[in-house]
C-alpha cells in the first residue's frame, strides 16, 4: 500500500458545477482548494470566468486566484511550480489539496510531470516574430517541419505562439522540442491522485446551463468588465487572457467585429465546444471516477474514505 499522501482532482466540462461541488466538500471534509484554471490566474477578470465571489474567497479561501494581471503571461511551467509548492504546504498542515478547475493542460502536468525545456530567449524571439511578419506564419510552419516535424504535425499553422516557442526551442539549444518531450519525466509524482469527474448524463442540461450562465454574465456587467481590462492593462486579442472564451468575442463585438446578438452566439457555441473538447479529453484518461452534478452522496463517500486514511 503507498505511503504517499493524497491529492485530489475534481474537473469535468466548464459549467458542469465544480465549484458549488468543491464548496461542499470542504464544509464536510480537511480539504484546501487549488484552482486548476487557466483563466482564474488573471486579476479582474472576474465575470467572464465565472469566479467565485469575494465572500465565497474569504470563507473557502481558493489558492492559484488572481495572482497575476491580464497583460502577464503565466505558463504550464509556472502552474505546475506554485501548485506542487502549494500542495506541500497543505500536505504539511494535515489536509489534503483538492484541485478543481477545467484547464485539461495542467492537471496533466502534476501527473505526468513537464519537460525541462530551455529558458525564453527575448532575442531570439524577436527576430523569429520579424520573420512572421515579413514571410507569414506558413513559411515558419514549414522550417519547423524541417527541424522538428513531430511538433509540427501537432502544431496548426494558424498558431503563433506555439509555433515560435517551437522554433526558439530549436534555434537556442538546436535540439527539437519534441525531443525533449520525449524524455519528459518519467518520475512518479510525489502523492496518489484521486480523479473524479462531474458531468450530467444528459448533454442538453450542460448546453442549457452554458447558456443561462453567459446570460447571466452579461446580466453582471460582463462587456463593461471588458472595457475596463482593456483600459487598465491595454489588452489586446493577441493576449493569452483575451482568448479566453467569451472575452475573445466580446473583444469582438467592442472591435465593431459583429453585433451583440452575434457575440452572445459565438460566445455560446465557444464554451460549448470547449466542454466537448473537456469532456473528449477527461475520457481518454484512466481511473476517472464519474458522477452526476448534483448528485454527490457517492462521492462524499469516496473522500471520506480518503480523508480518513489521511486526516487521523
Amino acid at each position: 500500500m503507498s505511503q504517499l499522501p493524497p491529492i485530489i482532482f475534481l474537473f469535468g466540462p466548464t459549467a458542469s458545477g465544480k465549484t458549488d461541488c468543491a464548496l461542499a466538500l470542504c464544509e464536510k471534509f480537511p480539504l484546501e482548494i487549488i484552482s486548476v484554471d487557466s483563466a482564474m490566474v488573471y486579476q479582474d477578470m472576474n465575470i467572464g470566468t465565472a469566479k467565485p465571489s469575494p465572500d465565497i474567497l474569504a470563507k473557502t479561501p481558493h489558492h492559484l486566484i488572481d495572482i497575476i494581471k491580464p497583460n502577464e503571461i503565466y505558463s504550464v511551467a509556472n502552474f505546475y511550480e506554485a501548485a506542487n509548492q502549494h500542495i506541500k504546504a497543505i500536505h504539511a498542515k494535515g489536509k489534503i489539496p483538492l484541485l478543481v478547475g477545467g484547464t485539461m493542460m495542467y492537471f496533466k502536468a502534476l501527473e505526468q510531470g513537464i519537460a525541462a525545456l530551455p529558458e525564453k530567449n527575448n532575442q531570439v524571439r524577436e527576430k523569429l516574430i520579424l520573420e512572421a511578419e515579413q514571410f507569414g506564419l506558413q513559411q515558419l510552419h514549414q522550417r519547423l517541419k524541417n527541424v522538428d516535424p513531430i511538433s509540427a504535425s501537432r502544431i496548426h499553422e494558424n498558431d503563433p505562439q506555439r509555433i515560435l516557442r517551437a522554433l526558439e526551442i530549436y534555434e537556442i539549444s538546436k535540439k527539437p522540442m519534441s525531443a525533449y518531450l520525449s524524455e519528459q519525466a518519467s518520475q512518479q509524482p510525489a502523492y496518489v491522485i484521486h480523479k473524479f469527474a462531474l458531468n450530467f448524463s444528459d448533454r442538453a442540461v450542460l448546453h442549457q446551463r452554458i447558456e443561462q450562465r453567459f446570460d447571466l454574465m452579461l446580466s453582471a456587467g460582463f462587456i463593461d468588465e471588458v472595457i475596463k481590462i482593456q483600459a487598465s492593462y491595454q489588452c489586446d486579442a493577441s493576449m493569452p487572457s483575451m482568448r479566453t472564451v467569451g472575452y475573445r468575442q466580446a473583444l469582438a463585438y467592442l472591435n465593431d467585429q459583429c453585433s451583440k446578438a452575434e457575440m452572445r452566439e459565438k460566445a455560446i457555441i465557444a464554451t460549448r465546444q470547449l466542454a466537448k473538447r473537456q469532456l473528449t479529453w477527461l475520457r481518454s484518461w484512466p481511473d476517472v471516477n464519474w458522477y452526476e452534478t448534483n448528485k454527490y452522496q457517492s462521492l462524499m463517500q469516496a473522500v471520506a474514505a480518503i480523508g480518513a486514511k489521511h486526516c487521523k
